[in-house]
Formats: C-alpha cells, structure tokens, sequence
C-alpha cells in the first residue's frame, strides 16, 4: 500500500513520543521508501521538513539520525515550552467542558499506565497530554509546535532522565486540569511552569553520554546472544553506510 509521504513525518514523531525511536537511531532512506511505497527522493523531502523541525539530522554519508540534544539544547527547550504554554494558560478566559472531561480521562490513562508499568505508553500518555492540551486551546499552529516541542523534550528525557519523575507528572498534570475546571487560568499557569520546571530539574544535565554505550552493551560478557543474519529494518542504532 503506497502512503502519502507526509506519513513518513508523523510516524517518526509519534514513534518518539511513544519512546520507540531512540535519540541516534537511524532512519535509511532505502527502507523507508519500501515501507511507504514512495521514492527516496520523497523520503529524503519528508526527512528535511523533519530536520527543519529539529527532530532529525543528517551525517555525510552515513544518513539521517534521530537528534540527540545536548545538554544546551534541553535547556532551550523546555524554556520555549514554559514560555508557550504558561503563556497558553494565563491566555484563557473558557474551557469547554467536554474539553476538561476529556483531559481528565487522558489523566486516568496515565495513571493506568503508571501502575500497570506500561512504560511506552506512559511515556506517550504523559508526553501527549500537553498536545491535548493545546488542541483545547483552538489554535491548530499552537498544536503542532508543541507537538514538535514536546517531541525534543521526550528525546531528551530519554537522555538525562529517571523514570521515578513520571508519577509526580501525571499528578501535576490532573492538579493543572482540576485548576482549569475551577475557571483558575493563572493558577494552572503558575503550576505549568512550575511542573515544567520540576521535569527539567530532573534531568541530569552534566551527565557525561558515553557514545559508545550502545556498542558496550552489545558487546559485554553475557550480552544475550544475537543472529549474525542483519534483519531488512529501516530502523537502526547503528552506523554506516545504508545498503
């Protein structure tokens, strides 16, 4: 089935969002354009709209790559998303309520994951909760610059965070809806910035990445054993020239 190649840029957001893709996982343009049914060229369109939006790099060479934001870069990050959606909040003089029914439900799927340890979907539960959010706003532009934001951030928690923060996430964010259903906008301004706050100072940003901590792993005593035959993925952690 041939697929409209914009696809190729959601699925890749939304594998983010949802921990699948990894910061430095390749994408190989080979592959892709089998999986979609489009041509490489239509591949390697889609992967520069998603390197202007920051979520992707290219290495001469060697191809595309998930990005891996450094240190400087998650700072920058999570101040544009305090910045926007503090700002989003203190903006609002109604919320519908189907709007807070809905953001309470999406509360009550994080918590399921939480307690079910479901950590792929609490990553994407709590990640799209502010996506949900800024659809209640109205401003489609709002969406999907939070969408891409909340894509780097998740790329950086992967990096630099604990998971031990995830429940103190999820009960801010039913504290941020509760605020919201009382018509409180500043206060639930106030706790967004404060809850964003909170991730961020969570992460740790002076740790040093090992760029060959992959590599170690695969290759450490009682490394679980693996077939020597490469699998036809577009998808890879590895480096090198695509084939």
């Amino acid at each position: 089935m041939t697929l409209a190649y914009d696809s190729i840029e959601e699925s890749v957001v939304t594998a983010i969002l949802a921990g699948r893709l990894r910061p430095g996982t390749r994408l190989g343009e080979a592959k892709l354009a089998e999986i979609y049914g489009v041509s490489r060229t239509r591949v390697r369109e889609a992967m520069m709209r998603l390197e202007a939006r920051g979520i992707v790099h290219v290495s001469a060479r060697r191809g595309w790559f998930i990005v891996e934001p450094s240190a400087t870069e998650a700072r920058a990050a999570f101040q544009a998303r305090r910045l926007i959606e503090a700002g989003m909040l203190r903006a609002l003089d109604h919320v519908p309520a189907d709007a807070i029914a809905h953001l309470y439900a999406h509360v009550q799927e994080e918590r399921r994951a939480l307690d079910a340890g479901q950590v792929g979907s609490r990553t994407c539960l709590l990640g799209d909760f502010h996506i949900h959010l800024a659809h209640a706003f109205g401003n489609p532009f709002l969406t999907d610059i939070l969408r891409d934001l909340t894509a780097r951030t998740t790329l950086v928690s992967m990096l630099y965070q604990s998971d031990q923060h995830a429940a103190e996430s999820s009960d801010d964010h039913d504290r941020i809806v509760a605020l919201l259903a009382a018509g409180d906008f500043a206060g639930a301004a106030t706790l967004m910035d404060e809850h964003i706050r909170r991730v961020e100072d969570g992460l740790d940003l002076a740790v040093a990445r090992d760029p060959l901590a992959g590599l170690r792993e695969i290759l450490s005593p009682g490394a679980p054993a693996v077939s020597t035959a490469f699998p036809n993925a577009a998808i890879s952690n590895a480096g090198g020239e695509e084939t």
